[in-house]
């Protein structure tokens, strides 16, 4: 199985994805890189100049340009086109044109075969607050929240200390702690230069975060649980700025509690991410299961969470969903034309 990824993209995710393009590289050595540059732009990127200061230098525009036409990406030529070798595109792009639900649409409506969240689980996932919505009425908890909205900000609900989210922002990019009402104003100025819309959460001290990556092939696929070491949140610097490549050991977990969690990553990934490898961040207070986020597209696909990646992803890409055929016939408008 050949593979394209597709990276990059006009987001604040914009590097990350590169990061993560970076680090898939030692895991599938033989795929076809496409970059999406921040003017919406394709570029074919060998595998072997994959690097970070191809893009802090620019030097990617030497690449061959492509184009986004029916059934891939092609590079136009003078007298024919030739289309970019893969079987299956990864869409490895994170944030806005990634996961809000624009690549999924082209890839769909190009008929491309693809793994990555399709339109509705991007929209969902995308959004914090439909996400919480999107929980609660699958039966999973999630800790409670206010929104917060830039042209009318409204007391706080919650005692301090606090979190503010920007609501449709990953990574932890504009994330704050609040410990009283003090650092409040500071914190909202930066969660609204990136979002007009905040989402407040209480912070509880000595909460424990788990992470659990899947996808469903012939049957449910599920990484290593991985207990989160962090102090009071994972910031950016600590997500990405090494970006592990160790094998992570399985949390020890009472069965019934690790149960639970794998229930809700069920529950949520059926039927909205079928064809996606998501990894879901869990909290666990006092034995209660709570959904803290969905990452449709996790850095790196939580490569490092899986024994054995390729063949998680092969199986996957053996299994993508497939879209009802429509037929058009116009028989409508042919019995009209006979009648007249």
């Amino acid at each position: 199985m050949k593979y394209g990824i597709i990276f990059g993209g006009r987001s604040y995710e914009h590097e990350i994805s590169i990061v993560s393009a970076i680090a898939l590289k030692e895991k599938l050595p033989t795929a076809s890189f496409i970059f999406l540059d921040q003017e919406h732009n394709f570029y074919l990127i060998e595998s072997d100049q994959l690097r970070s200061s191809l893009f802090t230098k620019g030097e990617y525009k030497r690449f061959p340009r492509l184009e986004l036409g029916k059934g891939g990406f092609y590079r136009r030529g003078l007298f024919r086109e030739k289309r970019v070798p893969f079987d299956v595109a990864i869409n490895l792009i994170h944030g806005a044109d990634g996961e809000d639900g624009k690549m999924a649409a082209l890839l769909m409506f190009h008929g491309i075969p693809f793994i990555g969240p399709r339109i509705e689980g991007s929209v969902m996932s995308y959004n914090k607050l439909f996400t919480k919505l999107y929980a609660k009425g699958i039966g999973c908890d999630v800790i409670e929240y206010q929104l917060l909205k830039r042209e009318k900000i409204e007391p706080i609900q919650f005692d301090y200390p606090i979190i503010i989210k920007p609501l449709r922002l990953g990574s932890s990019i504009g994330v704050s702690v609040v410990r009283q009402e003090s650092e409040l104003s500071y914190a909202l100025d930066v969660a609204f230069e990136f979002d007009d819309e905040v989402l407040i959460e209480p912070f509880f001290q000595g909460i424990e975060e788990y992470n659990l990556a899947g996808c469903r092939g012939s049957g449910f696929l599920f990484s290593k649980l991985e207990r989160v070491e962090k102090r009071d949140f994972l910031d950016f610097d600590k997500k990405y700025k090494d970006f592990r490549q160790e094998k992570v050991e399985e949390a020890q977990l009472p069965a019934a509690l690790s149960e639970r969690i794998k229930e809700c990553f069920v529950k949520v990934y059926e039927p909205l991410f079928l064809g996606a490898i998501i990894r879901i961040d869990f909290f666990v207070h006092r034995d209660r299961v709570y959904i803290n986020e969905i990452n449709p597209v996790p850095g790196s696909l939580a490569h490092y969470l899986f024994d054995n990646f390729r063949s998680v992803l092969d199986e996957l890409a053996r299994n993508l969903p497939k879209e009802r055929p429509i037929s058009v016939d116009y028989r409508y408008l042919n019995s009209i034309s006979a009648k007249k």
